[in-house]
């Protein structure tokens, strides 16, 4: 996990633009690098290094004696680096995963570099040779990108947003800071001026196609097809721990989020079990975050003992949580409801890892929800068919969301982020089985995922089963949700008159509750006029929600009432 950021055409004195590329250092602070490029005065790579794999030879941009015309500054992990040094003979100079993207796009060009990465990534690729400039992103956008490209060719790429938003430039700064597209890459030609102008935005992979590095994975075929349950139990059940096997590459120590919830707790058992396999000689720290009692406190404390994690707990208060909201919506760039109450306790444990411990990789569970059907919602879907379309619109839209919020709470103190259920073969598998095996069963949401684990004894029978429950809820108690504690506090924030007006102040996706006009408020104040990075609030299909909290729904119930 890193901070990117990249100008191209400045007109502006290249040590006043530097400052921008501040914003982003919470991203990686273990080191900072600012390099021209040769013969090019006004273009310049910023690097913010969180040092994960290669100690010594990981800063960037990475160039290499093979390939002198080519710069590459990348944020991710390329799992399959080895596979791929293998199969195609690749003379590695460094232990730093991401050079081979320097090899694959001099053996192949850039369609075939971003299909065969099997990881997550955002990159600038420079090739002065043939005056090219490249950017892509993971299809899913698991890290983050954004970028910035006026009329006359001046091109601003980052990590986040705010390394972009106060970037000068002689005519007005009008164009759009917008993100990066995940699933794409894009071309531009570079000028002798150092101006760019794009060619072509291709998308190159999305989350149905099985992707294309799958000739390079550690687990090449499958041992048995079809759609049986049997097999497909099997299948899942290798795939996940797969995905999880391959994000073990890590120089620094690996920790995991532990909500209690069946995601966070697959994924940590799944996690420890192969720690253990290739004698990692600590033990698996695990963090939860809640009021006192609270249920994911309680469901975390039971798994941690059932797997044998060192446990570490956060107790959050409601006015650590409150005082938090601005710092929150800062670090996230968006004022979505749903994502800004998640993302509180996500940033405070978050927080406490950076400073209480020595875990930097950490584990979560994002993802599963979208892939495998496990929002409270989905026991409305009109039909197995329609539940299917809306998984796949879920993921193709999470880099505005879920996947956003862990990105964001996570690098804002210097944490690297994996996420195995977006593993690319995982999400390919799950998605091509039929409607139907997919769908909730008995009332039960990820009735398949839960199924496929049911005699694996990784987990208790009761978290294997545990309904939904979701994270900015699960963290409070039962009798009053987290988000009620925060609307209680809002409305004594916001007037009714201000509310009533909220239409003609903000046009545009137009706040409707007290708790929307207050997030809106600070997020304009840190982001005026930047709206339209939001097109649309996270909310419920097919039931008539004014509410996104699972909370709300008929269908959720609490300890209390069963």
């Amino acid at each position: 996990m890193c901070g990117i950021w990249a100008l191209f055409g400045s007109d502006e004195c290249l040590s006043v633009q530097c400052l921008s590329a501040m914003k982003i250092a919470h991203r990686g602070p273990d080191a900072f690098r600012f390099e021209n490029v040769n013969g090019f005065t006004n273009c310049c790579f910023g690097f913010h290094r969180l040092a994960v794999v290669d100690q010594l030879y990981g800063m960037q941009p990475i160039r290499v004696k093979k390939f002198p015309y080519l710069w590459l500054c990348y944020n991710g992990e390329i799992y399959n680096f080895k596979q791929l040094q293998k199969q195609f003979g690749f003379d590695y100079q460094t232990l730093v995963d991401g050079e081979v993207i320097l090899h694959l796009y001099n053996r192949g060009g850039i369609e075939q570099t971003a299909s065969m990465l099997d990881g997550v990534f955002a990159f600038i690729l420079l090739d002065t040779a043939n005056r090219k400039v490249f950017l892509a992103r993971d299809t899913y956008g698991v890290r983050p990108l954004f970028k910035v490209l006026t009329d006359d060719g001046f091109l601003g790429v980052c990590s986040e947003a705010k390394g972009l938003i106060n970037l000068k430039h002689s005519t007005s700064l009008c164009s759009k800071v917008e993100p990066f597209l995940p699933g794409h890459y894009e071309v531009l030609d570079l000028k002798p001026s150092g101006k760019v102008a794009s060619v072509e935005l291709v998308k190159f992979h999305s989350c149905k196609d099985e992707p294309l590095h799958v000739a390079c994975d550690t687990v090449e075929a499958l041992p048995s097809a079809g759609f049986d349950v049997d097999t497909v139990k099997s299948n899942v059940r290798i795939l996940f721990e797969n995905a999880v096997r391959k994000r073990l590459m890590a120089h620094r120590r690996i920790g995991c989020l532990l909500s209690g919830g069946l995601d966070s707790s697959l994924v940590a058992a799944v996690l420890l079990k192969l720690m253990k396999e290739i004698n990692i000689n600590y033990p698996l720290q695990t963090f939860a975050i809640g009021m006192e009692n609270s249920p994911d406190l309680l469901a975390a404390r039971k798994v941690a003992a059932h797997i044998g994690s060192e446990h570490h707990e956060v107790i959050l208060n409601t006015e650590e949580g409150i005082q938090a909201i601005e710092e929150v919506i800062f670090s996230l760039e968006t004022y979505d409801i749903t994502t800004i109450r998640a993302s509180i306790g996500m940033y405070l444990v978050s927080r406490y890892i950076r400073k209480k411990t020595d875990s930097v990789v950490i584990f979560s569970g994002e993802g599963s929800d979208e892939l495998t059907q496990g929002y409270i919602y989905f026991h409305k879907a009109p039909s197995p068919e329609e539940a299917a379309e809306e998984s796949e619109r879920l993921l193709k839209e999470l880099y505005l969301f879920d996947v956003l919020r862990a990105d964001r709470t996570t690098a804002a103190h210097g944490l690297e982020l994996r996420v195995p259920f977006l593993d690319h073969r995982f999400t390919s598998y799950y998605l091509s089985l039929p409607a139907e095996l997919r769908i909730p069963k008995n009332g039960i949401e990820k009735y398949l995922l839960r199924l496929s684990f049911e005699d694996s004894n990784l987990l208790p029978k009761e978290i294997l089963w545990r309904p939904k429950e979701a994270f900015s809820d699960g963290i409070a108690s039962v009798k009053k949700s987290w988000f009620s504690i925060l609307q209680d506090y809002i409305d004594q924030q916001v007037d009714d008159l201000l509310l009533e007006k909220a239409a003609e102040k903000y046009p545009f996706n137009p706040p409707k509750t007290k708790e929307s006009y207050y997030y809106r408020q600070i997020f304009e104040k840190h982001y005026p006029g930047r709206s339209s990075w939001l097109p649309h609030y996270w909310m419920p299909r097919w039931v008539k929600a004014t509410d996104p909290s699972a909370r709300t729904l008929k269908h959720y119930k609490s300890a209390t009432q069963e």
